[in-house]
């Protein structure tokens, strides 16, 4: 992904009116005071966590959860969302038959949140929320994973999906791309917009990739 593209895609979240729902929502999910009380005395290893790390919490819109379901249409299995949010992911992938459904969040206010929305929804029991580090999660037999987080995260994300994730896995991506993947598929538009991954197409391109490197390395005098 170029700079052009994170910086369209920042100034439309910037742009784009919260309206009292939408900072109901992200005062809920984030737990404002409690949350920074959390963030500063009762879990002070979370600030050990680089500041690029850390991820601000921005609910996924219906179109960026709808346009992340297209992508994974005609697919069957579990599913795994990354830094799960309020889980309306994780639910949506229930809905639609996604069998296990799990969210891995490290805010355990956002857990709390998402089992919470998935209980309203008569889903308790159907879906599985996590409070675990999402670098730690073991991803060897996920065939199907989802991501809404930022540009600095997913350049580190990508190669810990490459070493673990099987060739016949399928990643999404929304809100914004993996800087250095290619999508064989998209769908939407600005800040809704997704991008499909094919764990295969991503390692044959990367092989090609070092095998021109290497030839351009070699040296026969050597």
């Amino acid at each position: 992904m170029d700079d052009d593209t994170t910086d369209e895609v920042f100034a439309e979240l910037k742009a784009r009116p919260l309206g009292g729902w939408g900072v109901a929502q992200i005062a809920a999910g984030t737990g404002l005071a409690v949350y920074a009380m959390w963030v500063g005395i009762l879990q002070p290893g979370f600030r050990r966590v680089p500041l690029r790390l850390q991820v601000p919490y921005i609910p996924a819109s219906k179109a960026q959860v709808d346009n992340v379901m297209t992508l994974l249409r005609c697919r069957k299995g579990g599913i795994v969302d990354l830094g799960s949010g309020d889980g309306r992911i994780v639910l949506e992938a229930s809905r639609q038959g996604f069998i296990p459904a799990v969210g891995y969040e490290l805010n355990p206010w956002l857990v709390r949140l998402a089992r919470f929305h998935a209980w309203r929804a008569g889903q308790h029991g159907k879906v599985s929320y996590r409070r675990e580090d999402l670098w730690k999660v073991d991803l060897t037999e996920c065939k199907n994973v989802t991501v809404f987080l930022a540009p600095s995260v997913l350049s580190l994300l990508q190669e810990k999906l490459q070493a673990e994730l099987p060739d016949d896995a399928l990643v999404v991506a929304g809100r914004f791309p993996f800087p250095n993947w290619e999508p064989f598929r998209t769908e939407g538009q600005g800040v809704d917009r997704a991008w499909a991954y094919s764990m295969q197409a991503q390692r044959q391109h990367m092989s090609k990739i070092n095998h021109v490197v290497g030839s351009h390395n070699y040296c026969p005098y050597t």
